[in-house]
């Protein structure tokens, strides 16, 4: 069956066409066993292992990050300086998000129940719902860019596919057209967009595991937060304050996950394809060795943890060197670029993607000449 590519891309061999390609699953090569060879390879060199004194020391380091965010907060009193804590705090926020969805993984510590447990607080610390986000990226890790099984490319305020582009319809229709443009400025939502998503999960019918829970801890946290800074701050600063909070934690979470499958090929929803080439093929990584690890919290190796996504921050690396090796002895693409380039690729393909959305009779050269 045929695997939709929207476009080609970018691999150790430089850039690939950016119009959409075709390919069928039989053109590649017998790798049915690929996974369970690199797999051993990776368990022999101890890469599975856990690794406490690093996420101790990450732990650590936000615990102190946060302890002083908050005391900048009680000592500048009434001032719009505030802003820039309430900025930090976005930044902090983020980052305890890749500590939860490590902890999700089960990366951190030596149980399965165990890292349950911090993931659920965690989770919560930031205001989302564990329950909902487990269920919705477990999902996406299983089929990655796969058309009616990952959420992850389900239509939301943006179209990931072009058959939805086409079924959009008014402000929404509107946004499609331009969505590429203006992919970071909605970002600025995606915040906002998290504690929707997780309350909604929380209130409906449906079982949730640990329901209570969590809506304990999330009603805990946004308490903590709104009931000093709306009391201590004058109401528009407050508001301000949460804007830029939210608008932060939002770009920064948007601008570290979307590198990862965005422009990456889409597979068709009955293709048959193995374990190694699915998570390899839709994925992309993120150059810049440690400083992209800590900006992304090790997302930024997205092709070694769609393969491994137990294993542990600090080994992403090394492993890197071992699945891109083994990518390359069995001609299987493996895509990897400046975290730049990403952004643009991403930006271009959900362009051609809107595109779907224009009218197919409206000329081009007649609306150049109406803007002007």
């Amino acid at each position: 069956m045929p695997i939709v590519s929207s476009t080609a891309p970018r691999t150790l061999d430089g850039p690939g066409p950016l119009r959409p390609t075709r390919a069928k699953a039989g053109d590649f090569p017998p790798i049915a066993k690929a996974y369970t060879r690199v797999s051993q390879v990776v368990r022999e060199s101890g890469l599975l292992r856990r690794a406490p004194w690093f996420y101790l020391a990450v732990g650590t380091a936000l615990l102190l990050a946060l302890g002083g965010a908050i005391t900048g907060f009680i000592l500048l009193g009434d001032t719009w300086y505030q802003l820039l804590i309430a900025a930090a705090l976005g930044i902090i926020f983020t980052q305890i998000a890749f500590l939860a969805h490590e902890a999700a993984h089960r990366q951190i510590l030596a149980t399965g129940p165990a890292n349950d447990r911090l993931a659920r607080i965690l989770a919560g610390a930031i205001g989302m719902s564990y329950s909902w986000w487990d269920s919705k990226h477990s999902r996406h890790h299983s089929n990655p860019n796969r058309v009616g099984k990952d959420p992850d490319i389900e239509v939301d305020t943006i179209s990931f596919l072009e058959e939805d582009a086409v079924e959009a319809r008014g402000f929404r229709r509107m946004l499609t057209k331009r969505q590429g443009w203006l992919f970071f400025p909605l970002l600025t939502l995606e915040g906002l967009n998290l504690h929707r998503q997780s309350f909604g999960h929380l209130a409906s019918r449906e079982p949730v595991r640990g329901r209570w829970i969590e809506i304990g801890i999330i009603a805990a946290r946004f308490a903590l937060i709104l009931v000093p800074v709306f009391l201590l701050l004058p109401f528009g600063m407050a508001c301000a304050f949460m804007g830029v909070q939210l608008a932060v934690f939002g770009v920064y979470m948007g601008a570290s996950f979307a590198p990862n499958h965005k422009g990456m090929p889409v597979i068709a929803h009955d293709a048959k394809l193995d374990f190694f080439t699915k998570q390899v093929r839709t994925s992309r990584n993120i150059r810049g060795g440690w400083w992209a690890t800590w900006l992304m919290g090790g997302l930024n190796y997205q092709v070694e943890h769609h393969l491994f996504p137990s294993m542990a921050r600090p080994h992403l690396a090394r492993a890197r060197t071992i699945v891109r090796e083994h990518c390359r002895t069995l001609g299987v693409p493996y895509t990897e670029t400046s975290l730049w380039r990403s952004y643009a690729i991403v930006i271009a393909y959900l362009n051609r993607v809107g595109l779907a959305a224009r009218d197919p009779f409206e000329c081009p050269i007649t609306a150049e000449y109406r803007r002007a």
